[in-house]
């Protein structure tokens, strides 16, 4: 049996580690944050370690069942956890590495729950690593290949429809479209305001005045900044 102190340090130690990945999910406004990482954890080191001494009989002190079942639900059971951070917008699919990071720490719950501390340990160190380190060095890829116009306009039915159908005609590919600030009106009569990110494929001969111009005569426009260029639409 295990003793007290061990499972004390197994719980607490599953605890930190899913807490320290749960931080930088929080800090990046993901649907799954600090808590929901700390509970996944130290609930599979528990389910872990009720697995190894829930099923010794007291006075024979042997195993009456099989202790590999419970854990292995542990695994599977994280799959409908993880399916809850998922979006799909269109063809925006968001919160993958989110569920990625909690099927992880149930893992590394897992394993701290039943002593295997040096695996526990250095998965934590890559997933933290992974996700702080990795993010911004995938960005600077992105940023190089891609470009990115930032919008601010009138959050109205079509806008964005007739912003795709504008960069269509340029021969333009739009590879993400994230909505970062949507503000709503008090008046339900007047449209909120929203910024609008769109990452986008474009040619080398593509001209960026033009499509300045064209990106002013779509209406309900405030600003664009495309490229370090930033320019201010006139509202009727």
């Amino acid at each position: 049996m295990t003793s007290y102190k061990e499972i004390v340090i197994r719980l607490v130690l599953s605890a930190l580690i899913g807490g320290l990945i749960g931080v930088e999910r929080e800090v990046n406004n993901r649907p799954a944050g600090l808590r929901t990482h700390i509970l996944v954890s130290v609930s599979s080191a528990l389910m872990m370690l009720v697995s190894i001494n829930g099923f010794i009989d007291a006075e024979t002190g042997l195993r009456t069942g099989d202790s590999a079942r419970l854990a292995a639900q542990v695994v599977s059971g994280m799959g409908f956890l993880g399916a809850g951070t998922i979006i799909k917008t269109g063809g925006n699919i968001q919160g993958l590495t989110t569920a990625a990071s909690l099927w992880t720490c149930a893992g590394i719950g897992l394993a701290i729950g039943n002593g295997y501390y040096f695996g526990g340990l250095f998965t934590s160190m890559t997933v933290l690593f992974t996700l702080m380190s990795l993010s911004s060095f995938e960005k600077r890829i992105a940023k190089k290949k891609y470009k990115i116009l930032k919008i601010k306009c009138i959050n109205r039915p079509g806008l964005i429809g007739e912003i795709g159908t504008m960069l269509g005609k340029h021969d333009i590919i739009i590879r993400n479209i994230d909505i970062v600030n949507n503000e709503v009106e008090e008046d339900e009569e007047e449209y909120g305001t929203m910024e609008i990110h769109f990452i986008l494929d474009i040619k080398k001969y593509f001209n960026s005045s033009m499509l300045f111009c064209e990106i002013c005569e779509v209406d309900g426009i405030h600003e664009a900044i495309f490229d370090g260029n930033r320019v201010l639409c006139s509202i009727d």
